[in-house]
């Protein structure tokens, strides 16, 4: 998008058309709801808005998925980063079992959404498959499996010759299959969102940067460059590409850097031997990798780091070393597309919930799991707007934000780390 070959790669050359829009022209446009960010959370709380009966109108600086959701690897998992039992441990029971229920479900929204919506955007609701790397990866993942065990969750637990047969690499000591979870397009997903939104009456201006909030009493009024509107509630769905009207959800998160490279089609004698069940894969160790097909057959193949400056042929080099090395049959298939974005991290590895003023609310801080979180998220905010829940039912506690700190030296760290990481070895 805006030029830039490295932004969205092969989910832009494969999604379909966005709805077509153009810039607020409008001067004091009067709606219930205005969100800001035309993403996962943003959209998802427009299109059950909508359908509710409010009148929404969604602000978006560039366009449609243009953040994080335009950019990930399209991995639908259930959960967060950290384990399910430290959700009640960090959160308190209520709120930790409420989020946990929610993140647990998500997956399940998204599909249905998709299936309801007839959104064209490669669904393939197969499962993921969280791979294992070494002992201390092992531990990790039969810990998982049996707290999500606990909690009624259809996961299964892998040893190493399973997670062989099921991925096509003997690199791995065991793996935690999610039957809950799996892959999408996620720019095509973003895209299909908007579709249906605006099909429910939702109104969606692309190239609307707010520029300007201010608390009129009876309602909200937002300024961008060429209109205006008025709404009774506003959202921020913008999280790690937060602009400068609230810096502070940008500024509690570590942003950290992800890339994905895409290769040629392969053949459908390698796409038997290489996850013949089409689930996403990601792995343990803290410089993580992931990995999952595109409709086309394409393997979509990503890890920490950013594609820019030292970086580019670094990762470049590292992917090509590494894919070879756990599917020495793909020596000589050459990558198509390369594109990164931005992950932005909190310091439990838990999202926030805050309240910017009266009526104002947002949901930030996804640590990579933006699609299934911020599709569920969306549905809450909505629900708060029209009157089905209170601030109180919400998943998450309203907590204020607390800047990160060292964050920019952080984010040079783990920019630098994971180049030194890929620099010195294939991984795995």
């Amino acid at each position: 998008m805006n030029g830039d070959a490295y932004s969205h790669g092969l989910w832009e050359a494969s999604a379909p058309a966005a709805p077509v829009t153009g810039p607020l022209q409008e001067q004091d446009l009067r709606v219930d709801i205005a969100v800001i960010g035309a993403g996962f959370t943003g959209l998802s709380t427009a299109l059950h808005a909508a359908e509710g009966g409010a009148s929404v109108a969604v602000l978006e600086a560039q366009q449609v998925g243009f953040g994080g959701s335009g950019r990930n690897v399209g991995l639908v998992n259930a959960g967060m980063w950290v384990m399910p039992d430290a959700l009640p441990q960090e959160l308190g029971e209520a709120y930790g079992t409420r989020l946990r229920k929610c993140l647990g479900d998500a997956p399940s929204l998204v599909f249905a959404l998709v299936d309801r919506h007839g959104m064209d955007c490669q669904a393939v609701p197969r499962g993921t498959l969280h791979c294992a790397v070494g002992q201390q990866g092992l531990r990790d993942i039969t810990e998982r499996h049996r707290q999500w065990l606990v909690h009624g969750a259809p996961v299964e637990l892998l040893d190493a010759r399973a997670v062989a047969a099921a991925t096509g690499t003997t690199a791995y000591t065991g793996g935690l299959l999610d039957r809950r979870a799996g892959t999408i397009q996620p720019l095509a997903y973003a895209r299909g969102l908007a579709h249906a939104a605006v099909k429910a009456g939702a109104k969606l201006y692309t190239h609307s940067c707010v520029t300007e909030v201010r608390d009129e009493a009876s309602h909200w009024a937002l300024r961008t460059a060429h209109g205006s509107v008025q709404a009774r509630w506003v959202f921020v769905a913008t999280d790690a590409y937060t602009g400068a009207l609230w810096p502070q959800l940008q500024e509690e998160q570590i942003r950290l850097p992800y890339f994905n490279m895409a290769t040629a089609p392969l053949s459908d004698a390698q796409r038997a031997r290489i996850l013949p069940g089409l689930q996403g894969v990601w792995d343990t160790p803290d410089v993580l990798s992931s990995f999952r097909y595109d409709r086309q057959g394409r393997l979509v193949f990503g890890s920490v780091g950013a594609l820019r400056g030292a970086g580019m042929g670094i990762h470049r080099n590292w992917g090509r070393r590494a894919l070879n090395k756990l599917f020495p049959e793909l020596a000589s298939t050459p990558f198509e597309y390369e594109w990164y974005g931005q992950i932005g991290m909190t310091s439990n590895a838990l999202p926030r919930l805050h309240e910017l003023g009266r009526q104002v609310f947002s949901f930030s801080g996804y640590n990579g799991r933006g699609i299934a979180p911020g599709t569920a998220f969306g549905r809450e905010l909505a629900g708060l707007a029209l009157g089905q829940r209170r601030v109180e039912d919400l998943p998450l506690p309203v907590t204020p934000s607390v800047t990160a700190r060292f964050k920019g030296l952080r984010e040079m760290g783990y920019e630098a780390g994971a180049q030194l990481v890929h620099a010195t070895q294939a991984r795995l």
